[in-house]
């Protein structure tokens, strides 16, 4: 089985609907491509400074749910991955929202794993950045089907954590996508080799959607936002800019790369 999937980058300002602009003209490029599923980066609907949560809270009964599920029943298409702030318990969670082209809602993931780090910048000054201070962690992971594949579902920090990627194999996922929002320092060092690896080890497709660029006057992102197949090769990658990148998958490879591994061939 064939599927042409689009993959959005963008530099997602706190205006969420600054955003929804942005989106509504990716997501009918992604159409006029004939993607059928559309992968959103990590905080696409309103990016905060990091210090403190966007005041733009989605839950499931207000217009900020609505705006995110409507791009999918507009645009008539598969919307995966993306993450909103949402308001959880007294706090807020790094939650994904995923529709179908009715707009049904699939169900959610929210981050386990919370970005944590002390790097220095271009300039040698140190730069601290705890999620914990601004979230509340998730505790389960989330698989989901959309239009037929099954989609393994983790957001940014997570792809560090190679057990959960794992896990998702062998429940039978054959996308692993990760939602992020990396850092230009940890993007550089390590965003495609990590990307790669989970896809080499685990032999099924992934696809990363991310930030690029100058967000606020405190975070900038790395984008390059990737498809890469089962067997480590890059078949699309955005490297710089707001952009559209689409590929076509084929669920028929990740057989075949299995196989050839079981069997020892190159």
């Amino acid at each position: 089985m064939k599927k042409k999937v689009a993959v959005i980058q963008m530099t997602s300002a706190l205006d969420f609907s600054e955003n929804l602009e942005k989106l509504n003209i990716f997501l009918k490029e992604a159409k006029a491509q004939k993607a059928e599923i559309a992968f959103l980066p990590e905080c696409f609907y309103s990016m905060s400074n990091g210090s403190e949560p966007t005041p733009f809270q989605v839950h499931r009964d207000n217009e900020h749910y609505e705006n995110i599920r409507s791009l999918a029943k507009k645009h008539e298409i598969y919307l995966i991955g993306g993450t909103a702030a949402t308001s959880y318990k007294k706090g807020s969670i790094n939650r994904t929202y995923n529709f179908d082209p009715a707009g049904k809602d699939l169900g959610h993931y929210d981050k386990i794993h919370l970005f944590s780090c002390d790097i220095k910048n271009s300039k040698g000054e140190h730069k601290k950045i705890d999620e914990g201070d601004i979230y509340i962690p998730g505790s389960e992971p989330k698989m989901l089907e959309a239009d037929g594949i099954k989609v393994g579902l983790g957001v940014c920090f997570d792809l560090r954590f190679a057990e959960m990627a794992a896990a998702y194999k062998k429940e039978g996922a054959q996308i692993l996508t990760f939602s992020s929002a990396f850092t230009v320092p940890t993007g550089k060092a390590h965003w495609e080799v990590l990307l790669r690896a989970r896809a080499i080890e685990n032999q099924c497709y992934v696809i990363a959607s991310a930030q690029w660029g100058r967000n606020n006057e405190i975070i900038s992102t790395y984008g390059h936002s990737m498809v890469i197949d089962p067997w480590g090769k890059v078949l699309a990658n955005a490297e710089d800019g707001e952009k559209v990148i689409c590929a076509t998958i084929d669920l028929s490879e990740i057989e075949k790369v299995e196989q050839s591994v079981i069997m020892g061939r190159n």
